[in-house]
């Protein structure tokens, strides 16, 4: 017994020695996404500060492919000293309703800090007869099948979007017309080849600031200062119709508690920085910065939310 007792003060010692001593060496931070997007963006943005807070580089390395699965795979695979991180967006949360990926989402990963969040928005051409929820479900309803919707691909995070909508509002018969990637689908809404579809709000903000399409609302829980005049779904009633594309940091599971709490102690404070902010806020971005806990229930309710939506609409990816 007191062998045990030794060996475990000896290693909880170690442990604490570490995160006193940490970080000795770089610290690699995983983007599954290719360089240059938004996920980029927020990365390099808050890891340059915590590289200058730590006195250690943070490497961001791009991981492109397999909608985000290949960098998140390669940061389960990651030793748990408290040298990786990944960027992880809602897209996270959704693949395993739509797939199974080759790492748990839960179990295999350590929350850190959801880092910010960007609303989506209802938008539609200008020919379409509806300037709000209730005319425009009204609208789908007297037109059953005439009404399409465009997306960013099968199980996108716009697909899962008008599927739950539709499941909440009581069922619409909309057209699915999925595309390969965003700026397709928007670019054929502009055309009028497609009635309607959700966007994050800074692809949709130039189009609305010049009428080639009207807002009808958006997802965050109260009205946002970009477009003030575009009211939520819960304005327009539909209460549970929240919803915003997150962007946070996890860690290889079993991360030394220690280093956790050492990183999102700096980065909250990062967050709150006016230049950080004003540089999120050019990618439609609001800060969170929450803890670790608060980070891994909303993920794992995340996840339950997404798998229920998929099996009841049959949504299944390409």
């Amino acid at each position: 017994m007191l062998r045990w007792a030794v060996l475990l003060c000896t290693c909880m010692t170690a442990g604490t020695l570490c995160a006193q001593n940490y970080p000795a060496k770089p610290i690699r931070l995983i983007v599954p996404y290719p360089p240059g997007a938004g996920t980029d963006i927020i990365a390099r943005t808050v890891g340059q500060k915590l590289g200058e807070v730590l006195g250690q580089q943070v490497v961001v390395d791009n991981r492109g492919g397999g909608g985000g699965v290949i960098g998140a795979d390669a940061a389960a695979k990651s030793p748990s000293d408290g040298y990786t991180m990944v960027l992880v967006t809602s897209t996270f949360a959704m693949t395993p309703a739509l797939q199974k990926p080759p790492y748990d989402p839960v179990n295999d990963f350590t929350p850190l800090i959801l880092l910010a969040a960007v609303p989506n928005i209802l938008v539609v051409h200008p020919s379409l007869p509806a300037r709000n929820i209730k005319e425009l479900i009204a609208l789908a309803r007297a037109k059953p099948g005439e009404l399409s919707y465009a997306t960013s691909g099968n199980g996108t995070v716009s697909h899962l979007l008008t599927e739950w909508l539709s499941s909440l509002v009581g069922g619409l018969k909309l057209v699915h017309v999925p595309y390969k990637g965003n700026a397709q689908a928007l670019t054929d809404l502009l055309g009028g080849h497609v009635s309607l579809m959700f966007s994050a709000l800074p692809s949709a903000m130039p189009h609305l600031t010049t009428g080639r399409v009207r807002a009808i609302a958006i997802t965050s829980k109260t009205r946002t200062a970009a477009v003030p005049q575009v009211p939520t779904f819960i304005e327009s009633g539909v209460p549970d119709f929240v919803f915003s594309s997150e962007f946070g940091l996890l860690m290889p599971a079993k991360t030394p508690r220690e280093i956790v709490t050492r990183l999102n102690t700096e980065i909250v404070k990062i967050l709150r920085l006016p230049d950080v902010r004003e540089r999120l806020a050019t990618q439609g971005a609001q800060p969170v910065g929450n803890s670790p806990e608060e980070y891994g229930t909303l993920m794992k309710a995340d996840i339950a939310r997404w798998v229920k939506i998929v099996q009841s609409a049959g949504i299944r990816a390409d």
